[in-house]
């Protein structure tokens, strides 16, 4: 609650500050023209206001970031007259209504591993309405003659406790500089642009939307080239059984891309990822510590045929890399203990693909998608039980319609599948309706 009185208090004092502001909305450029406010200095500055409206709305619109679960820019900015630093609030209102039939997940949002495996009265049917996934965000750029443009960003949404118990969570809180990100922000082996937008939060089980701590460095180049890496926060989920302890990890994940951007505008890519994880444990034989190797691949992209059509696709392929393959993500199969012999640790292969189609019927306005998602789990070893995950799919088809530029309405439907190691098969359905209001 704290972060929320803080945003609101925020919020408050950008309010006195517009009473006593000079205020202007530019329309140089069509996509992009928000309210921008100065403190008032009398007319012979408003050259001076023009000059920082013009330098903060450039400001925002180069920083602004594309991809799944991103905000749009604000509508509004506040900017010191020398647009040495600028302040933005902003955020969206989202109500999603569902409704599942032919099997109910037990998850607030359509998680294919959390499918019930047996079918009984109270688990076919639900309704549900959700406004946790509304936003509040706080963006800052500010100008150094000594670190070039810095931005500021932090974010929270309400999904910090259980279903809906609407507690503040903090999704991201970074600082930018120079090609550094240094806080919480998504995981650098997430490629925001290769997934498509869905009502469902989860978005498809094999992508990989998750939030880290972390330090990166990026370079993008002219040529459309980019790269970065980074040290991440490591979450490690496992299965230790009676002969293996966990303790603190000691060792970052480390993760790598490179990325490669061409075509119209260049608004296609393709880009390739790693990661390496190191993942401490306690052995109770040998009273030592050790250690698993974890490891992961993904190829992943974006391609704009056409103004009409767009493709998204990624794929997944590793060890011990639960935290980033969404169905696995919490699931403890980072590593296991072997059921053949106790004593002996087995690190699961897993993979995850998926891949969709976007139509544009009005570009930036009305468009429909459709897709389809799986993610296994390997055991060569063979399984702890036959309970245990093996497979999961996750089929969706949605209509998204813009009325204004900032409410829309969109409309899905949600299919998956979870299959247990001794292949029984398990379904559910989901129907969903969305209203948001951008602000």
């Amino acid at each position: 609650m704290k972060l929320f009185r803080q945003t609101l208090l925020i919020a408050a004092a950008a309010s006195v500050v517009a009473t006593s502001a000079v205020a202007q909305t530019t329309n140089d450029d069509e996509k992009y023209s928000p309210s921008v406010y100065t403190p008032a200095m009398g007319d012979d500055h408003r050259h001076h206001h023009n000059k920082a409206h013009k330098h903060a709305m450039r400001d925002f619109a180069e920083t602004q970031r594309e991809g799944f679960q991103q905000v749009g820019n604000p509508q509004f900015i506040f900017t010191s007259p020398n647009n040495r630093f600028s302040l933005a609030l902003g955020g969206y209102v989202n109500l999603r209504t569902s409704y599942d039939f032919g099997g109910a997940v037990d998850n607030i949002d359509f998680v294919p591993y959390d499918i019930p495996m047996s079918k009984s009265y109270a688990s076919d049917q639900r309704v549900m309405m959700d406004a946790s996934t509304s936003r509040l965000y706080l963006k800052a750029v500010v100008n150094s003659d000594l670190l070039g443009r810095v931005v500021v960003y932090s974010d929270m949404d309400f999904r910090g406790g259980e279903e809906f118990s609407y507690l503040p969570r903090l999704r991201s809180a970074y600082v930018q500089f120079k090609g550094l990100t240094i806080g919480r922000d998504v995981s650098t082996f997430c490629d925001l642009e290769a997934a498509p937008t869905t009502i469902d939060f989860q978005g498809p089980n094999a992508y990989n939307f998750t939030f880290n701590e972390m330090i990166r460095y990026e370079y993008h180049a002219r040529s459309g080239f980019s790269f970065g890496i980074a040290a991440e926060r490591p979450v490690v989920n496992a299965t230790y059984g009676d002969n293996f302890s966990a303790i603190m990890q000691r060792v970052p994940d480390g993760i790598a891309y490179l990325q490669y951007k061409f075509g119209r505008e260049r608004v296609s890519h393709l880009r390739i990822s790693g990661v390496i994880r190191d993942m401490y444990l306690h052995n109770n034989l040998t009273g030592e510590n050790t250690t698993q190797l974890g490891w992961g691949v993904q190829f992943s992209g974006h391609l704009g045929i056409t103004r009409w059509v767009d493709l998204y696709m990624n794929g997944t392929y590793g060890q011990g890399i639960t935290p980033y393959i969404q169905d696995l993500t919490g699931s403890p199969y980072d590593f296991t203990y072997n059921p053949e012999n106790p004593t002996q640790l087995q690190t699961p292969l897993m993979w995850g693909w998926q891949a969709a189609a976007q139509v544009n019927i009005m570009p930036n306005r009305f468009w429909v998608a459709a897709g389809y998602s799986e993610v296994g789990l390997d055991k060569s070893d063979g399984y702890i039980s036959e309970k245990q995950y093996k497979k999961g799919s996750y089929l969706f088809a949605n209509a998204f319609y813009k009325l204004t530029p900032n409410l829309t309405f969109a409309l899905e439907y949600l299919h998956g599948t979870r299959r247990d190691a001794s292949d029984i098969l398990n379904s559910a359905n989901r129907l969903s309706i969305m209203a948001q209001y951008n602000f």
